[in-house]
């Protein structure tokens, strides 16, 4: 288990980190959310020894993190760090070697890891001959290889179309499975809210939310309507008990007024559009995300 206990980092005039706290389990995915600047970063770093907390403490299995700590941690930064111009099977022996692997079992590990994420066949090129998302396939590799008990990555879906996302997805899911903790930072909720089963929401440094995430949805829960329709919607927004609306082409989430039934605004919508679909919903972490950031920005 790794405990974050009210840790706080103040730069030169900059107060990054404001007391935040939180517990991440073996075997499940935590998400470190929030918008640009918010302190995601600098807890991370934090977290991985790599800047020195202010005050707070950091412990894993109930033990202050320490040098050992170092090679029991995987971590996918959001920037690029490898190397371009040297091959792709040297860079991952190379860094494989860093985290305490053999020279003989970096070799093997990093074919294995190759085939899993089908680029074998790329493993003499060099780095800046590949793609932008067979790079990030290479940064994974680096990340996981020596099989650390916690991994924390860092936007990791960032150049993947969605037939590698799924790869990466499901690759994720499996090292949860053997018992992992992996901390994701991201700014794509939709991916939070199907991978994560509990997430901490900051905002200039300081928790603005946290919890399960089904409880943080309940939480947030308000009078809300997803509709799938034929016809022309515009007309969705002027009724009068219509507190909020994302609307697309043919699709739409409505918040409704606290004393309007959704069976009237089924009613009042049915003879206007064909309806396709009709659902009470609870808020989605995006919509959670972007009114507790506003809220707590102004």
């Amino acid at each position: 288990m790794l405990e974050v206990i009210n840790l706080r980092k103040e730069f030169t005039g900059v107060l990054a980190v404001d007391n935040i706290s939180f517990t991440v389990k073996q075997g499940s995915i935590f998400g470190l959310l929030g918008p640009n600047g918010a302190g995601k970063t600098t807890t991370i770093r934090t977290i991985l020894d790599i800047i020195r907390p202010t005050s707070g403490e950091i412990r894993f299995d109930g033990k202050p993190i320490s040098s050992e700590f170092q090679n029991k941690t995987g971590y996918l930064p959001e920037e690029r760090g490898l190397y371009k111009k040297s091959k792709v099977i040297d860079i991952i022996k190379y860094l494989a070697e860093l985290k305490g692997l053999s020279a003989s079992n970096a070799s093997k590990h990093a074919v294995e890891w190759l085939k899993k994420l089908e680029i074998e066949q790329y493993k003499e090129k060099k780095l800046e001959e590949l793609s932008k998302g067979n790079q990030q396939k290479i940064q994974f590799i680096t990340a996981v290889i020596h099989d650390p008990s916690i991994l924390i990555l860092d936007e990791p879906f960032t150049g993947f179309d969605p037939i590698n996302q799924q790869l990466i997805k499901d690759l994720i899911l499996s090292l949860v499975n053997s018992g992992k903790i992996i901390i994701l930072s991201t700014h794509q909720m939709e991916l939070a809210e199907k991978l994560c089963s509990d997430i901490l929401l900051i905002n200039q440094g300081k928790e603005v939310c946290s919890g399960n995430v089904g409880d943080v949805r309940k939480r947030f829960g308000t009078n809300s309507v997803k509709i799938e329709f034929n016809g022309d919607g515009s007309f969705l927004n002027s009724l009068p008990y219509v507190q909020h609306l994302d609307a697309y082409n043919n699709y739409a989430e409505v918040e409704l007024r606290n004393d309007v039934e959704p069976t009237k605004f089924l009613q009042d919508i049915s003879t206007k559009i064909q309806l396709r679909h009709f659902s009470v919903i609870e808020p989605t972490l995006n919509r959670i995300f972007i009114d507790v950031i506003k809220k707590t920005s102004a």
